[in-house]
């Protein structure tokens, strides 16, 4: 299995295979995007419900890889470069390991990624770097359909949403080998903190917001820290799935306070001491005393009227409702067509920069069909 890893020097790079998990199996298919920093100064931290959902409990298997990204000979350094980054998912080999020529990381501006059963579009906002990630990993060989998605919102920097998308769901896959798949609740926290406390020994600044969803036959568990948001689509019902981690939040508060913290409001932006405008998530050395990594974990079984799933940073939700977002993406996801689909990732990230969005903002959309 191959992870995408595209950075200052990108690379395509084999992965771990891990023969016994909750996720995959041996034919993978899975990608990273994982661009690395810039060096250039990073900018300011940061229901509907009319339906009844199905939750659920026990699950699951293991995750593959399988990503293919567009190279360039040094020759061609010497022009200016396309805006649109487009990673199509190819059969590669699980022994291959290629890389392309350093490049400015500035000129990622967009990064395309469609896969079975998935696809994703980011486009990076007014910062010099992008600083979302995204993971997708997926496996259609064996009779369980199963999967691991998840989104990153870095701030401060993208070290730890670079982290968390390489890392994170080997982490869980760990605590589910240790525990077993009836504490898949349990084994998902604690692969949220372990992977917070491996990221915080490497004394990397900034932190990321975090989304991730874990599919397998026809369950579904969804997970968050932070204001990364998952949005089911159940009936045309737009019905949220994570809740916000954001200090203005009572419980978070409270819990920020208890901890003998702070929260204070400037321009109606709860901040925590001031600076962080996110109450959990991976990283944030300096301030982990208040920001936790634990997520809030949801159980649940798909239904047919779970028509598809959004995960998105808070570059999508800051300017564009969970309604908003179910309507504008359903007309494209009535087939399995992947062009239709990430049309539709494409729709919701042009809405929200309509409507004044600066963020990077990266959208995912899983069609939950293709995993029942």
């Amino acid at each position: 299995m191959c992870t995408v890893a595209i950075s200052n020097s990108p690379v395509f790079s084999p992965s771990s295979h891990i023969s016994s998990s909750i996720f995959c199996k041996s034919s993978p298919e899975s990608s990273t995007l994982n661009l690395s920093p810039s060096s250039s100064p990073s900018s300011s931290f940061k229901l509907r419900f009319n339906k009844t959902l199905h939750p659920v409990s026990g699950l699951f298997k293991t995750c593959n890889e399988d990503g293919q990204s567009t190279s360039t000979s040094p020759t061609l350094l010497k022009r200016k470069r396309p805006t649109r980054l487009n990673i199509p998912v190819a059969s590669l080999s699980v022994s291959v390991d290629r890389s392309t020529p350093r490049m400015a990381e500035d000129r990622w501006k967009e990064v395309v990624e469609e896969g079975e059963g998935y696809s994703v579009y980011c486009k990076r906002g007014k910062r010099e770097a992008m600083e979302d990630r995204f993971k997708a990993c997926v496996d259609f060989n064996g009779q369980n359909k199963q999967g691991f998605f998840g989104v990153f919102d870095g701030h401060g920097g993208s070290k730890a949403a670079e982290y968390a998308a390489e890392n994170l769901e080997s982490k869980i896959k760990e605590e589910v080998q240790k525990r077993g798949e009836s504490e898949i609740v349990e084994a998902v926290k604690q692969g949220y903190l372990n992977a917070d406390s491996e990221f915080l020994k490497q004394e990397q600044r900034g932190g990321a917001c975090c989304v991730t969803a874990i599919i397998n036959s026809g369950n579904l568990v969804v997970s968050n820290a932070g204001d990364c948001r998952a949005v089911v689509c159940n009936g045309g019902v737009a019905e949220a799935l994570t809740s916000d981690h954001r200090p203005s939040r009572q419980d978070e508060k409270q819990r920020i306070e208890s901890l003998g913290g702070y929260v204070d409001s400037s321009r109606g932006i709860h901040r925590v001491l001031g600076s962080l405008a996110v109450s959990r998530g991976i990283g944030d050395r300096s301030m982990k005393q208040w920001i936790t990594a634990e997520p809030e974990t949801k159980l649940f079984k798909i239904v047919p009227e779970f028509e598809f799933l959004i995960m998105a940073s808070d570059g999508l939700w800051d300017k564009v409702s969970n309604q908003e977002a179910v309507d504008v993406a359903r007309p494209f996801c009535g087939s399995m067509d992947k062009l239709e689909v990430i049309s539709a990732c494409k729709k919701l990230v042009e809405l929200s920069a309509s409507r004044g969005s600066v963020d990077d903002t990266s959208v995912m959309i899983v069609q939950l069909g293709s995993f029942c």
